[in-house]
């Protein structure tokens, strides 16, 4: 993680605007600096729906005193990525990133500072832990919980250690004590799809009878942490979990777990509506569910049932429209379709239409920077189909929102052939059209430009039978 120190002359200007004479008690002020800046603004979320937009100066600085503060995780956004912010009455918070290296530059200075320090610096280090999930995911159970009770421990230590350094408020220790447990637990939950894999998960049941002890504790309605990564993955994977139940009751144990099943994807809905009863919470999690249920089925009346279930359950007017934009746009995208055309930029920033890249069987992947494994694996997997399928042809999009020398410098770095490289001469419009700002989104699209399939995984093996019949086309 990269420390910088603010300038003089940004501390005077700081402080100097905090005439707080006859401020309100519940101000906040936040400002700071942004190096490097994709944007001239950027956005704090306050509320559901209320967005405050903080234009940067000559010198890329901003500022904003924001009244009636209550203490909260609040979301703020530059460039297409996020962070949060915790806030509370009287601070007066200050930072300062680099938008080539985000999270990692990320440093706050003022009142109130040494709290975000502190969680910034626990987010970096859970996603540094997350990258090694595959090797404890491989331990036994009772090894996996071990490791996890241990690495919890430190982290509570740490944490009281830096409360008797810092006397903090209980808002910050709640916040805090909340992310170590809901990683731990997020772990827990997501274990047995690691350990046993889709072909013996049905072995999910053999867990230790106390494996699942912690969901006692379990705040399905912590609305202090509607904006937490941390909470917002471990209840996804705990509903992921919680539907195996009755997926396994209806279902040919001895089959490899189909995580495309109707009845599975409505389960989930059905236990997510029932349990959480904070609506921002709840409706986040109904949106995220049905949008990858819906990404994966190709019969109408399967989608026509999930749409009906999550209009049901939702209460957010906007998230009902968003999804049924969905919908319509997937029909347009079923196999048999014509690929909607665009307009792509090549490496040498020559613009090709879609369909005119298109005479022979195709595979069209997405891929960011953000996602640098996923990207390796995405380029030599198909690299390995072309070398096996010389008639095949691959057409790869970057979707990064960057400046269009960023996804250049990616290439030249992992020294890949920029041959078959594009990204979307409209970004927005090219997400929109192809619903995809997902790295995982495939399309198998014939020679004459028709879909054969969009579905999400490279290494299902749906995908493997419709790549089969693509290459027999021919």
């Amino acid at each position: 993680m990269k420390f910088y120190i603010i300038p003089l002359i940004v501390s005077v200007f700081f402080t100097g605007c905090m005439d707080t004479t006859l401020a309100p008690e519940d101000y906040a002020y936040f400002g700071g600096e942004i190096i490097n800046p994709k944007k001239n603004y950027v956005t704090l979320h306050l509320e559901e729906g209320q967005v405050d937009t903080m234009y940067l100066d000559e010198e890329n600085r901003f500022f904003k005193k924001i009244d009636h503060v209550e203490s909260g995780l609040y979301a703020f956004l530059h460039g297409g990525e996020y962070q949060l912010v915790l806030l509370e009455p009287k601070d007066s918070i200050m930072l300062r990133l680099n938008t080539l290296d985000f999270d990692e530059s990320l440093v706050f200075t003022g009142i109130g500072s040494k709290k975000n320090n502190y969680l910034i610096k626990s987010f970096l280090e859970d996603e540094n832990e997350d990258m090694h999930k595959k090797e404890f995911f491989q331990m036994p159970p009772e090894e996996f919980e071990s490791y996890l009770n241990t690495k919890k421990e430190e982290k509570l230590a740490h944490l009281n250690e830096f409360l008797e350094k810092y006397p903090s408020s209980d808002f910050f220790k709640n916040i805090a004590e909340a992310n170590i447990n809901y990683n731990t637990y997020f772990y827990k939950e997501a274990y047995p799809f690691g350990y046993f894999g889709d072909s013996k998960l049905v072995h999910y049941k053999d867990l230790p009878e106390h494996f699942y002890n912690f969901r006692k504790d379990i705040n399905y309605n912590f609305k202090d942490l509607r904006e937490c990564a941390t909470y917002n993955r471990f209840l996804l994977a705990h509903f992921n979990n919680l539907a195996l139940s009755s997926y396994y009751k209806n279902t040919d144990q001895h089959k490899y777990f189909d995580r495309q099943s109707l009845n599975y994807n409505l389960k989930k809905l059905e236990l997510i509506d029932s349990l959480v009863n904070v609506d921002p919470i709840k409706n986040y999690l109904l949106k995220m569910n049905v949008r990858e249920s819906l990404y994966m089925t190709d019969t109408p009346s399967e989608t026509n049932q999930l749409l009906a279930s999550y209009l049901q359950k939702t209460t957010s007017d906007i998230d009902k429209k968003d999804i049924k934009t969905v919908v319509d746009k997937l029909n347009r995208l079923k196999p048999g379709q014509p690929i909607p055309d665009l307009t792509l930029i090549n490496f040498n920033d020559e613009p090709h239409s879609l369909k005119s890249l298109i005479d022979k069987p195709t595979i069209i992947y997405f891929w960011s920077s953000n996602f640098d494994l996923n990207h390796k694996n995405l380029y030599y997997r198909t690299k390995k189909l072309q070398d096996k399928y010389p008639d095949l042809n691959i057409i790869a999009i970057n979707i990064n929102d960057e400046n269009n020398m960023y996804w250049k410098n990616t290439l030249k770095r992992t020294k890949f052939t920029p041959q078959n490289e594009y990204r979307f001469e409209n970004l927005n419009e090219g997400i929109k059209t192809l619903i995809t700002n997902s790295v995982y989104t495939i399309f198998l699209v014939d020679g004459s430009g028709q879909i054969i399939s969009s579905k999400n995984s490279l290494y299902s093996e749906e995908f493997q039978s419709n790549f089969e019949k693509l290459v027999a086309q021919k």
